[in-house]
Order: C-alpha cells, then structure tokens, then sequence
C-alpha cells in the first residue's frame, strides 16, 4: 500500500481516535508502526500490528460505515488509502485479495482460540 501515489501516512499519540463508529467507511487503513485496537459495539477487541490491514471489512461488506472504533495503542504510524484507490489496487494486484483472506482467517482462529467468538 505504501507504494501507492496517493497513500497517506498519518500519525497518532497513543489513545487517540483513527476513526470513530458511524462514520463513513472511505478508506482502508495499515499499520506501518505501533498497534492498533478495533472496539465494537458489544465491546469486542481486535488488535492490529505493523503490516496488517484493517477497516477493509467495513468499505467492502458493510452499509458505508465504520461498525467499530479504531484507537491508537501505542503511537503508531498508519497508511490511509481511499475506497476507490483501494478497489483499483484490488482490481491491479487481485492476490492482495487473498492476503485479506487468509488475514482474516487468522483473525477468525485466534477469536475462536480466545474464547471471544460467537456462533
């Protein structure tokens, strides 16, 4: 994502918002430095570290809007890329689509080893 023209790298002090529930889901985020927490509506937590992908979920599967809250753990450095630069990266270099795949796979493991996911 980084190689992209258009791609921001944004930087938060620890605690601070990336972005909040409801809001509109215009772009993909990555971490390049730190860790960064998804808090859900029912309290659910997801942690992010460098190199992994997140919000990817809301701008593709959701109603347009972010469906948690992304805080910054620790000071991190994170890259944005809008909706639509990011479905061009998608259309151009279709095995990023089964990185998200298998990233979420491991997602979905470590909630079910965790105890934290619902059937």
């Amino acid at each position: 994502m980084a190689a992209q023209i258009d791609c921001e790298i944004l930087t938060f002090p620890t605690g601070a918002r990336v972005y909040s529930r409801g809001r509109e889901a215009d772009a993909i985020h990555a971490v390049r430095r730190g860790i960064v927490e998804l808090v859900g509506d029912a309290g659910e937590r997801l942690r992010y570290r460098p190199g992994e992908l997140f919000s990817y979920q809301d701008i593709v599967w959701r109603e347009g809007t972010y469906r948690s809250e992304a805080v910054a753990r620790t000071p991190v450095e994170i890259l944005r890329l809008d909706r639509l630069r990011f479905f061009n990266l998608l259309h151009n270099h279709p095995t990023l689509a089964i990185l998200l795949i298998g990233q979420q796979h491991d997602r979905l493991r470590e909630q079910r080893t965790s105890g934290n996911c619902c059937y």
